[in-house]
């Protein structure tokens, strides 16, 4: 990604910390309301008992997001960004509103027909986290790596915030009447809020900001489309110039299968990444950690600890001297992990909670520290519309492992008779 003199235009790049900032909220957004679901997983398995509830959601989730982050990725030229993310937030506060709206109306009763109402609003939340996290991903891989390296911190952040979150919540209503209930309807109205918060940040405030403007106007006269509605929103038209006739080279781009061709290790890396992860992460950790003296805290103890250091992680490769560049480092370090497999099958089946902490925590370090490594190497070396086109194809390759990884899983539960 090129760099830019800072002396030579001060004005365009003001609002680079306020930027940092909001990209950091959007982050959050991305993933609040998803989080939010597996968060109050005690609610929804005391309502479900029969339907492993927190293994079922995340399966639903994922062949929706894949579906549609295929689909979004391969238009991804003709697609204004603008509506999409704004699509994907709107559907992101809607979707957790149903889910107060669904329970209030059951009154916080159980059965098949509310749990398929679940598992359809989990679907709708993997269509809009599709739409926002690859429309994310792609716009901001077009500008700084501060900011996608922001919105991928708040991506963790999102996790480690509705973990405290849920902690608190379960601590106040435990020893009330209703109390699960009480705390997930309170989690799911805080998640709402926040999503809407996410929209009309979007919307009115990120872009105007003059040094979002200034690199998507760069990035429009490297002849991205898909920055257009948002120019507008800022108060820049684009017009279409005759530059393309004047040196034809300025506007052409590598195919999408250029892009994964020259990048095949990264997505690799990315995919190796989310497959080991999501058969750990949550269901694992959730269901077969066996009984300890934490006893129904166990398992959010558990998320609550993977979310924070996957957050901690991300903020690892801001100290360059210890930032992983090398394609082949990344590689090696997205395979060593799946170590952690028989590591964490033989700790629930023999150790103690503490050592089951440090691998959960070891995981989402690792997690973390590796995503921020590979977005921020990725995109550098190539134009804006390039830019934006691998930023959506690694988030595919992301999707396609969390599918992975999440199905594993449930082979693993098939295995063990259900």
């Amino acid at each position: 990604m090129r760099n830019i003199d800072e002396n030579e235009a001060p004005a365009k790049l003001e609002g680079k910390f306020t930027a940092i900032a909001v990209c950091w909220l959007l982050g959050n957004g991305c993933l609040f309301s998803w989080n939010s679901m597996l968060t109050i997983e005690d609610y929804y398995s005391s309502l479900f008992p029969n339907y492993h509830p927190t293994r079922v959601l995340t399966l639903v989730y994922q062949p929706f997001a894949l579906g549609t982050i295929a689909l979004l990725a391969y238009y991804e030229a003709k697609i204004n960004t603008r509506i999409r993310n704004l699509f994907g937030y709107s559907l992101f506060f809607l979707s957790s509103l149903l889910l107060i709206i669904l329970d209030v109306a059951t009154s916080g009763k159980g059965g098949i027909g509310p749990f398929i109402v679940v598992c359809v609003l989990s679907g709708a939340f993997g269509v809009a986290d599709a739409h926002v996290q690859g429309g994310m991903t792609g716009d901001l891989s077009l500008t700084c790596p501060e900011f996608i390296q922001s919105f991928l911190a708040g991506v963790a952040a999102s996790g480690a915030i509705t973990s405290s979150l849920r902690l608190i919540t379960k601590a106040v209503f435990e020893n009330s009447q209703d109390g699960f209930r009480k705390g997930a309807i309170t989690f799911l109205s805080i998640s709402a809020l926040f999503e809407l918060m996410c929209v009309f940040l979007y919307a009115y405030v990120f872009s105007k900001l003059p040094i979002v403007k200034y690199y998507r106007s760069r990035a429009a006269a490297e002849g991205s489309m898909t920055v257009s509605a948002d120019l507008a929103a800022g108060g820049i038209q684009t017009v279409q110039s005759g530059g393309a006739e004047e040196d034809p080279k300025r506007l052409d781009r590598l195919s999408n299968k250029d892009l994964l061709l020259q990048n095949k290790d990264y997505a690799v890396t990315m995919f190796l990444l989310y497959v080991l992860t999501l058969s750990i992460f949550p269901g694992f950790l959730a269901e077969d950690t066996g009984k300890h003296s934490l006893g129904s805290w166990y398992a959010l103890v558990l998320i609550a600890m993977y979310n924070v250091w996957d957050l901690i992680g991300r903020y690892v490769p801001l100290i360059d001297s210890i930032k992983l560049k090398s394609r082949k480092g990344l590689l090696l370090a997205a395979i060593s992990r799946f170590a952690l497999i028989p590591a964490f099958y033989f700790t629930a089946k023999y150790g103690d909670q503490g050592w089951m902490l440090f691998l959960t925590s070891f995981l989402g370090l690792t997690h973390g520290y590796l995503n921020v490594c590979i977005f921020t190497e990725a995109p550098k070396g190539y134009k804006g519309p390039e830019q934006n086109a691998l930023g959506n194809l690694l988030v595919l390759c992301l999707l396609a492992g969390l599918f992975c990884g999440v199905t594993s899983d449930w082979l693993w539960l098939i295995g063990k008779g259900w």
